[in-house]
């Protein structure tokens, strides 16, 4: 934990369309200004340009803050760890992982307070491929969760969007084969609903990784569904939020630094509750790679 540094000048990276985006940023904006925190707002559609922008700017600030949910602070990770510049978080999404994973408030005004304090940690970045990711990297069921979730459906009904499309994911979920490679150069070829390798501790909404996984151990935990009867999961549901679901005989777990994941054909990846890549993949971390601003 480094000594806490009142920002004075922040690059503001807003999601509109996000659940809460719009109403988060009065009282953020109400309390930068009482504090004379000068923002910078910066356009953060189209995505693909959103880094070159935070990155022209940086020398023109010292904070990124990102008012959204997951997918608006990890738009920011790549620009962040190419600069160096601390990540202020608003929460204003829906499942909201990330800042549970760093106790932040999910109030804006509070987090705001937060900010303002400036207390900096060091956290690790997850990679798939060159892109970077907080919480979770996975594949299979939940990129059909991801299908079956409209940014609609999650700003109208928030967690019952979740639930619902939960429910019609898992009706059209099925085995796939993979294969998957640690740092060790053993391979394990599975058959499995989904695979899911998380760099942070909650996803989901809520839930758990892995029970003693943190977002600053150096680690990456890797879990893969092996049911062969998807109602089977059902089971273990009640694990899910704290982490026990490792415990199953029909849940294989492994923790290293890098994994290699190969399937049949390109199946596209989940990364913070955004589609941004495909097998084959390579996931690895960056221990401490960059600061957030937390209680």
């Amino acid at each position: 934990m480094t000594s806490p540094t009142a920002p004075r000048r922040a690059l503001l990276v807003a999601n509109p369309g996000s659940r809460r985006g719009s109403a988060a940023l009065q009282p953020v904006e109400a309390a930068f200004t009482a504090a004379g925190v000068t923002l910078l707002p910066v356009e953060s559609s189209p995505r693909e340009t959103l880094t070159a922008r935070l990155v022209a700017q940086a020398g023109e600030a010292d904070l990124i803050l990102a008012v959204g949910g997951d997918g608006t602070v990890n738009s920011v990770a790549a620009a962040a760890y190419r600069t160096g510049l601390p990540v202020g978080l608003i929460p204003a999404g829906t499942a909201n992982d990330l800042a549970r994973t760093l106790g932040l408030p999910l109030d804006p005004a509070a987090a705001a307070q937060v900010i303002l304090a400036g207390r900096r940690t060091p956290i690790d970045l997850g990679e798939v491929n060159g892109t970077f990711f907080f919480n979770v990297a996975s594949l299979g069921l939940s990129v059909k969760l991801a299908d079956k979730l409209s940014s609609t459906s999650k700003k109208r009904w928030g967690r019952l969007g979740y639930l619902w499309a939960l429910l019609r994911a898992l009706a059209e979920a099925r085995p796939f084969s993979a294969a998957i490679t640690g740092e060790d150069g053993h391979t394990i070829v599975v058959k499995t609903l989904q695979i899911a390798v998380g760099n942070g501790r909650h996803y989901g909404g809520g839930m758990v990784v892995e029970q003693g996984a943190e977002i600053n151990d150096g680690q990456l935990d890797l879990y893969s569904l092996e049911f062969k009867a998807v109602w089977k999961l059902l089971t273990i549901a009640g694990s899910f939020p704290t982490g026990r679901h490792g415990l199953s005989p029909e849940v294989r777990t492994l923790r290293g630094r890098q994994f290699k994941i190969a399937t049949r054909r390109p199946r596209p990846i989940n990364m913070d509750g955004e589609l941004l890549g495909a097998t084959p993949a390579v996931v690895t971390v960056h221990p401490a790679a960059l600061r957030m601003i937390v209680p």
